[in-house]
């Protein structure tokens, strides 16, 4: 088929590749304008945009994926379907309806549970275990377009979202390309999702990934790996900002107020008192520096027992 691909992030990039190594025509690519990114702030292509360009398919970045003249452009590529995997923006009725065969979206949770923009992070942050992939066929809702295909993925208590988020890519490619020839043969039934059981996965921002010390260590080491690695878990500590990684639950009770440092060993780790047990934290990203080995931070002028995190 004459694939139109819609797409940006990293994890993207499985799907696109899995429809060139199945030899779908990659007619074009939709992706998202060129955006500052790093430490230093440079302006850079999108992961998809990168990849197209090696593989010599043409790409559109429009600032919004709408208006007559961009149609026109999608309609000039001839696409018998538009495969749509993070590309970051809504697409209105008549971009979904272009396509002969309309227009598939894979997506990172088993709808209808975590509709929405972060379905990886919440899915660790909040605790589940387990989440999976849905292709979807769209339609105008957020997420709510009746569903091709499944699969399931496990989530063990030491995954993180951004491990997870790279299982989940691959998985969403396997289950894109089996999909697509049965939608080609017309032998595919998509499935009505159960709205009513929907539940939602909004943007994480700085301010959801802050520390809330007073959560049950179980919850707080859950939220530190839903956050990571971006925008990543953080508290003040001595008025500034630092990131903290890699927790693990130590049945270790203090009287101490949550956010204490119980413990400060360059051997053992950092340990901190949450609402009921403790957390011992492996890594951190002090402000300004790279994400370390807690050791390394402790040997450097780290905190020492006694400090509080707030």
């Amino acid at each position: 088929m004459r694939v139109l691909f819609w797409g940006t992030p990293d994890f993207s990039l499985p799907s696109f590749r899995a429809l060139l190594g199945e030899g779908h025509d990659v007619v074009g690519v939709v992706t998202q304008p060129d955006r500052p990114s790093g430490r230093g702030r440079k302006v850079r292509p999108s992961p998809v945009k990168q990849a197209a360009i090696e593989e010599r398919i043409p790409v559109l970045t429009p600032e919004s994926p709408r208006g007559e003249a961009f149609l026109d452009m999608l309609q000039a590529l001839r696409p018998d379907i538009s495969v749509v995997v993070a590309y970051g923006h809504i697409l209105l009725p008549e971009v979904l309806g272009l396509p002969g065969k309309g227009s598939v979206n894979v997506h990172a949770s088993l709808l209808p549970e975590l509709r929405g923009a972060a379905p990886v992070n919440w899915a660790v942050a909040w605790g589940y275990d387990c989440t999976g992939v849905t292709v979807m066929r769209m339609n105008e809702g957020m997420d709510e377009g009746p569903i091709l295909l499944q699969r399931e993925v496990p989530i063990s208590e030491d995954d993180t979202a951004s491990g997870l988020y790279l299982r989940l890519s691959q998985v969403g490619a396997e289950a894109l390309v089996e999909v697509l020839p049965l939608l080609e043969l017309g032998v595919i039934e998509a499935i009505e999702q159960e709205h009513h059981r929907a539940t939602y996965a909004p943007k994480v921002d700085r301010d959801v990934a802050r520390i809330d010390w007073t959560l049950s260590a179980r919850n707080l080491g859950s939220h530190i790996r839903g956050m990571d690695s971006v925008p990543g878990a953080w508290a003040i500590l001595h008025d500034k900002p630092v990131k903290l990684f890699q927790p693990q639950v130590r049945p270790l009770e203090s009287e101490a107020p949550p956010g204490t440092v119980v413990s400060a060993d360059p051997e053992m780790g950092l340990l901190v008192k949450a609402g009921d047990e403790s957390v011992l934290l492996l890594e951190a990203q002090p402000e300004g520096k790279r994400r370390m080995e807690v050791s390394a931070w402790l040997r450097g002028g780290g905190p020492v027992a006694g400090d509080r995190f707030q």
